[in-house]
């Protein structure tokens, strides 16, 4: 598995990758770091996070600014996870996926985590809110209603 992920990540791909501004993680299919851009690096670095976290881990810290998931399958089977995270300038969200999730955070934050009544604020169904928090890697329970 992880010399399938190795031949995806050429040195012209691992190149190309840190020229983005978008910061982009790579995990195999086990959930290991197989490689993070510079930006990525910077923003996990910009949080507090420490060098060799484990992938899960990296996915909730990345997810939580804004990081969406992606698997890349070859031949019909899943070969590694990618995830982009969007760069932000002077910290404010810039596409409209970004400002969703901010406002679905800000409402579960604000409701302290009651669905039922963060859906209806942001004039959404139960099951489209349930959705979103999963396309960004919300974790419901972080707005449990003790907090």
């Amino acid at each position: 598995m992880v010399d399938r992920v190795e031949g995806l990540l050429s040195p012209i791909m691992r190149a190309v990758l840190e020229t983005v501004s978008e910061g982009v993680l790579v995990l195999d299919g086990a959930g290991r770091v197989a490689y993070s851009n510079a930006a990525v690096r910077r923003m996990l670095h910009g949080a507090g996070c420490s060098e060799g976290l484990e992938g899960r881990v990296l996915l909730d810290e990345l997810s939580q600014m804004g990081g969406r998931t992606s698997p890349i399958s070859l031949d019909g089977s899943k070969v590694c996870d990618v995830v982009v995270v969007p760069a932000r300038q002077n910290g404010e969200p810039h596409t409209l996926a970004e400002r969703e999730r901010d406002a679905i955070v800000e409402t579960l934050h604000a409701t302290r985590g009651k669905l039922t009544e963060s859906a209806r604020r942001l004039g959404i169904s139960r099951t489209t809110l349930w959705r979103r928090l999963r396309a960004y890697g919300i974790d419901r329970a972080r707005w449990s209603r003790s907090s």
